[in-house]
């Protein structure tokens, strides 16, 4: 760990630094635990940035930095990084991206998606795009066109008109399901072109494992800011419901196993529309259901055009993976599309 331990000495740590520790398992950053002298547990946290992904590292760090200090204005708290000794953001060893930040002590972060985990998400989540919400200072896109769903479509479409590997024939179902639903399941980024729908600052990333909680079950902050750009709403709102209120998982075979929970989309709703009420639109509430059917449609889009374009995007582990992932995706949504009305209700109501 001595090449790992030159890195963290290049942040303003003034303690003597004495372990570095790997850190749970990230599926993007490597990240990793901080001992100085004088403390049993870690005072830091030292991770990789997976810059294969987030190609802007710059306008990555200026994103987070622009977010906590703000959040920080507000006395709240929010994850805490530390500069270089010559005063940048994060340091570049020369082949990886190295970033610092304050060890968050005595705290918890919780797997379990219930009723009651999905309304403190939904609370705390609207919380924190509530408390952006005044924030003046532009955020880049740090992934460009992540949740929009007409460049899905465009590369679905792209796909098709390829078709590389030979496999149009057998999904014309779903193509045919999906085209049909376009006006539809376009609506947000018409509503954005006519000025009627804002763009937010978004997690883009809404899991209940994306909190930290402290022992008494409260939370303490929102992590992974990775991802924080301006998005819709939606965003946030709909990706946490596409995992969350999924009754099987993402690639279940058995499609008897996938419907849409609506207790977890009640709970969840109902913090949301706690946390957010001091900014929300009327248009940005009543489409909500829309949200909720738009995260499958648009994650069904994606693992068809990966399935179409020869499995080049996303990992699998057997030839058929993609469409089962497709397949899972596309019953969520019709489960949800079922339940519309029902959710129309619900939000009307709250």
């Amino acid at each position: 760990m001595e090449n790992l331990k030159d890195i963290v000495s290049k942040f303003e740590i003034n303690e003597k630094i004495v372990d570095v520790k790997p850190m749970g398992e990230g599926l993007i950053n490597d990240t990793y635990k901080v001992f100085v002298d004088g403390f049993e547990k870690p005072k830091y946290v030292l991770q990789r940035i997976n810059n294969a992904i987030f190609q802007d590292v710059d306008m990555l760090m200026d994103n987070i930095n622009k977010v906590t200090d703000h959040i920080h204005s507000k006395n709240k708290n929010t994850l805490q990084f530390l500069k270089t000794n010559y005063g940048n953001s994060y340091h570049f060893d020369g082949e990886k991206y190295w970033r610092v930040m304050v060890f968050v002590p005595d705290s918890i972060t919780y797997q379990l998606v219930t009723p009651e985990y999905s309304y403190i998400a939904g609370k705390s989540f609207g919380e924190f795009e509530s408390l952006l919400s005044d924030l003046k200072k532009p955020l880049g896109e740090i992934i460009p066109d992540f949740h929009n769903i007409e460049f899905r479509l465009k590369q679905l479409r792209d796909a098709v008109a390829e078709d590389r590997v030979g496999r149009v024939k057998e999904v014309k179902y779903y193509l045919d399901e999906i085209f049909k639903r376009e006006e539809k399941m376009t609506l947000g980024e018409r509503l954005f072109r006519e000025g009627k729908l804002p763009k937010r600052i978004c997690h883009c990333d809404t899991k209940v494992n994306n909190m930290l909680f402290d022992k008494e079950g409260n939370v303490l902050c929102i992590i992974d800011l990775d991802t924080v750009m301006p998005s819709f709403v939606f965003s946030d709102y709909g990706d946490f419901l596409r995992t969350a209120a999924n009754t099987g998982t993402e690639d279940d075979p058995n499609l008897d196993n996938i419907d849409f929970n609506m207790e977890i989309f009640k709970a969840f709703t109902k913090g949301y529309l706690e946390g957010t009420k001091d900014f929300l639109l009327p248009i940005e509430k009543e489409n909500l259901p829309y949200a909720a059917m738009l995260f499958p449609y648009m994650q069904t889009v994606r693992f068809l055009a990966d399935y179409i374009n020869g499995d080049t995007y996303y990992k699998i582990k057997y030839p058929e993976h993609n469409l089962v992932r497709t397949q899972a995706q596309w019953r969520l949504f019709e489960k949800a599309e079922e339940k519309e009305s029902e959710m129309k209700s619900l939000v009307l109501g709250y």
